[in-house]
């Protein structure tokens, strides 16, 4: 009772650290790119892995954690596709009106539950499939403005939901299979996310920006943000391997939504953005999505538990007749050849 106790409050930890920090760094990114007029979002996120590659390296030297060997191909093969997946995310931006963009993120959500459905044979009740649902409904009507489609945009927003949804699926598989931490997967794999944002990342913000990020003016102010937005992107990577793996793809991708409505609500609070009753309305419903799924999953999680544990009494009490019968026949087989003829 007392491991399931501490379970709860490691998820509800983890859920908290990643809301926190990306909240904390969508205002810091916000006020770099949008007041300081530095758009380079891939570099500055292969900054982002790099310094979070770093400072795990330093934790590991500190004997923080254990690094538990993976076999190299799948840790590249993994780091790559999530490299992938945010330049792809960052392109489909850029083709794409910020509208279309957001129902690209909303996609993300029944791509994954299709997957799974189908390649891990995982069961979504149809209760859940409703909550996801009103999320989905909820965060449209508060977030989508327009939509405008193209052909680029379309394959490249089709090919970012493909490669985030197997990229989210495989941080849950690999740690439960292979039985390693959140910070070990992030440790191994963080240099070749970095890697390949590195070196793609200047070229893909030069063709969506017309700017060079070699050349951008870098004062002491613009140094500071791209430093505390590292910094907090350490805990971002961090919390999104933990919450993947201590609960699903899925309930990522719906706390993510919380996010987006709770980005929404700063925005307005803290900085004075444009805010309709439709933005109300899309947030309120949202949220009833988010609790009516975050109660499902509960009832689900609790009804699991309970008939597992009926199987094992069960199973305790067919045994338990079973060994007494055999230890019965031994020692009655023990007397016969010790008894006299």
């Amino acid at each position: 009772m007392g491991e399931m106790k501490s379970m709860q409050m490691g998820v509800i930890g983890a859920l908290f650290l990643s809301v926190a920090s990306s909240v904390s760094i969508v205002i810091c990114n916000k006020a770099l790119m949008t007041n300081l007029g530095f758009p380079f979002a891939t570099t500055l996120t292969s900054w982002h892995l790099m310094v979070t590659y770093c400072t795990l390296h330093v934790a590991y030297k500190l004997s923080f954690f254990e690094n538990k060997p993976i076999d190299t191909k799948t840790v590249v093969l993994f780091g790559l596709l999530n490299g992938i997946s945010i330049g792809l995310l960052n392109l489909s931006l850029g083709f794409n009106s910020i509208g279309f963009y957001q129902m690209t993120k909303l996609a993300i959500i029944p791509f994954t539950v299709l997957l799974e459905t189908l390649f891990l044979n995982k069961k979504f009740s149809r209760k859940i499939k409703f909550s996801l649902f009103l999320l989905l409904v909820g965060v449209g009507i508060a977030s989508i403005t327009d939509l405008q489609l193209n052909f680029v945009g379309s394959v490249l927003s089709l090919l970012a939901i493909a490669t985030t949804c197997v990229g989210q699926i495989l941080t849950n598989t690999i740690q439960k299979r292979l039985n390693v931490t959140s910070t070990q997967l992030l440790y191994q794999s963080a240099p070749f996310q970095a890697a390949i944002l590195f070196v793609s990342g200047p070229f893909v913000d030069k063709y969506l920006t017309r700017l060079n990020v070699f050349s951008f003016h870098y004062s002491p102010i613009v140094v500071g943000f791209i430093t505390l937005s590292c910094l907090i992107a350490v805990s971002v990577n961090f919390s999104t391997f933990l919450v993947i793996g201590k609960t699903s793809p899925v309930t990522y991708q719906v706390l993510g939504h919380l996010k987006t409505c709770l980005v929404l609500a700063f925005g307005y609070t803290l900085l004075h953005d444009p805010f309709t009753p439709r933005n109300i309305a899309g947030i309120l419903i949202a949220v009833l999505g988010m609790l009516l799924y975050s109660y499902f999953c509960s009832v689900a999680s609790k009804s699991k538990q309970g008939s597992s544990e009926s199987s094992f009494i069960g199973k305790d009490r067919d045994t338990t007749p079973l060994l007494s019968q055999e230890k019965e026949n031994h020692e009655a087989k023990k007397l016969d050849k010790h008894s006299p003829v």
